[in-house]
């Protein structure tokens, strides 16, 4: 952690756990059947602020119960902010497309020795240092679905995202093969229309 985090200063935070498919980073929700879907959070409490907490580029640690900015050349560094943006994650820009995991970052207005310890509502898109990377194409997880991503039916009109290499509990029905502005540009072979959001929001997904 850097010199100028104060000490005990915690901020609540969420973490999007890569574990389903998502276009709005909404949790608890699952996409329905040409929509996009999400990922199940886990809440954890990080302690540890500056500045900016969790900026670009800064590295956090692993924990389950709190995450902690600290160097990245530490080896307590397990992840590292590739975009960081204010306010809630759905009237937000999406994170990049491989992120791995969201980070929700609660506001809060802890005093430090140079007051300026204020922290706003915000959220940080994290990427794994090392492997595993679920927020790679056909990884099985990450905040957003995106081209390479493999999902399952798992009922009422709804899919979940699963890793394409058949590793996962749920084995891999369709693959999203190609992003398009309208359905209709969608090759024939298309069974599923996946919500991904961003200038190509229509994922044509093929059966597997």
């Amino acid at each position: 952690m850097r010199g100028r985090h104060a000490v005990g200063a915690a901020l609540l935070a969420v973490v999007l756990l890569s574990t389903g498919c998502q276009s709005g980073g909404s949790p608890d929700e699952e996409a329905r059947l040409g929509e996009g879907g999400s990922a199940s959070p886990d809440r954890t409490r990080p302690s540890g602020y500056g500045t900016v907490f969790l900026g670009p580029d800064e590295c956090s640690s692993f924990g389950t119960i709190s995450f902690t900015e600290v160097p990245c050349g530490g080896e307590r560094a397990a992840a590292r902010v590739v975009a960081r943006f204010d306010g809630a994650v759905g009237d937000g820009p999406p994170c990049p497309a491989t992120t791995d995991f969201v980070l929700h970052i609660s506001e809060q207005s802890p005093s430090d020795e140079d007051g300026d310890g204020a922290v706003p509502q915000g959220y940080a898109c994290m990427r794994n240092l090392a492997p595993p990377h679920p927020g790679d194409p056909g990884g099985g997880g990450g905040p957003r679905t995106i081209v390479g991503d493999c999902v399952y039916n798992s009922g009422g009109r709804q899919v979940r995202e699963t890793s394409c290499d058949g590793k996962s509990e749920r084995k891999p029905q369709y693959k999203v093969v190609q992003a398009v502005t309208k359905r209709f540009q969608c090759p024939v072979s298309t069974a599923l229309y996946v919500q991904l959001g961003g200038e190509r929001p229509v994922g044509c997904a093929r059966p597997l």
